[in-house]
């Protein structure tokens, strides 16, 4: 090594003083750009270490960038697995409701339960109001000429507004839910708690009627009854957004309405609710000593052109000029007497 330094000791003097001539220079000397003069020095020295940031930068952003990513998955690897668990707890509960609806349409059509629902509305719109504070009371456009009568439901397409009170030849005057001489029939939605919804002096809409060993959430919706045969059951009124308890035996209840009632335009008026009889279905309609019948051994078979009497959806021939056979004896007592013996 020293042989080296020895024999090119004068070529490295010749370049460390070229180096420290250049590197004088480029401290002296001043490159001029858009903005200001820069010197040399940093000029190369920025052009020497750029390119180092460049990899070091791209290093670490890549780095941060994999890791991020490599959680992210995770995450959603983890809620992929959760949303498919609440998928197919929704669809176990889908199938459940779906079986508890046909059920309750089963015992609805065997108790020749009623279904209500609007099949007929006109559009009024909000002319005026009565002035008074104490009553609640605003016109709409439509009158006796328009077939509006007293006592027609006033709906919006957020909930129930209130009846109709007054009618006159081309206008009528609507009594609003928050008036205190009104009063609609309602239930709340989860507990499924009777009640009375009718306004105060203060324009304030109360729940009324509602035991104080109740349990209302606040939050909880507020539908209509259908029994004031008025308005359609299960038209929202509103949510409960007070619960104390009252100075009598009662809870005392406030409600906020569905509809905005003092920014009222354009409302329904429902001119028509029509009930439709709940049909079974194919699988309900036969009777269940038929069903047992078939499944308990030692009863007698039915005969296959027995006419029961009374079934709902079948009804003897009348008809002049043909010839009806007579009935054959029913079977039921028989039957009943069979199921009754094999039960026993």
């Amino acid at each position: 090594m020293e042989s080296v330094l020895v024999r090119y000791r004068n070529l490295i003097v010749l370049v460390g003083v070229l180096f420290a001539q250049i590197l004088g220079l480029a401290v002296q000397v001043k490159r001029t750009s858009d903005n200001e003069p820069t010197r040399l020095i940093r000029v190369w020295a920025v052009g020497a270490v750029t390119p180092f940031e460049k990899v070091l930068l791209w290093t670490q952003t890549s780095t941060v960038k994999v890791w991020r990513d490599y959680f992210y998955l995770r995450g959603l690897r983890t809620e992929n697995r959760d949303l498919k668990q609440q998928i197919e707890r929704l669809s176990l509960e889908r199938v459940r409701m779906t079986q508890d609806a046909d059920q309750a349409r089963r015992l609805q059509a065997l108790l020749a339960f009623k279904e209500q629902f609007i099949s007929q509305t006109m559009a009024a719109q909000i002319i005026g109001t009565s002035g008074s504070d104490s009553s609640r009371a605003p016109y709409i456009d439509k009158g006796e000429k328009d077939g509006i009568k007293p006592d027609m439901a006033v709906i919006t397409a957020d909930g129930i507004v209130g009846k109709v009170w007054h009618v006159y030849s081309t206008s009528s005057q609507v009594l609003l839910i928050n008036d205190q001489s009104s009063g609609v029939g309602a239930i709340l939605e989860k507990s499924r708690t009777h009640g009375i919804v009718s306004g105060t002096a203060a324009g304030e809409v109360v729940l009324e009627r509602v035991m104080g060993d109740e349990t209302v959430p606040v939050g909880e919706q507020v539908l209509t009854t259908g029994g004031d045969h008025i308005y359609p059951k299960g038209l929202l009124v509103g949510k409960v957004t007070k619960v104390a308890q009252g100075s009598e035996l009662f809870l005392n209840i406030r409600v906020r309405p569905a509809a905005d009632l003092s920014k009222l335009e354009e409302v329904l008026v429902v001119t028509k609710i029509a009930e439709s009889q709940i049909e079974p279905d194919q699988t309900g309609a036969a009777r269940a000593v038929d069903i047992l019948a078939e499944r308990l051994p030692g009863v007698p078979a039915k005969p296959d052109n027995a006419v029961q009497t009374g079934a709902p959806g079948t009804a003897a021939s009348n008809t002049p000029g043909t010839n009806t056979k007579p009935a054959p004896k029913s079977t039921a007592p028989k039957e009943q007497s069979a199921i009754e013996d094999s039960l026993h």
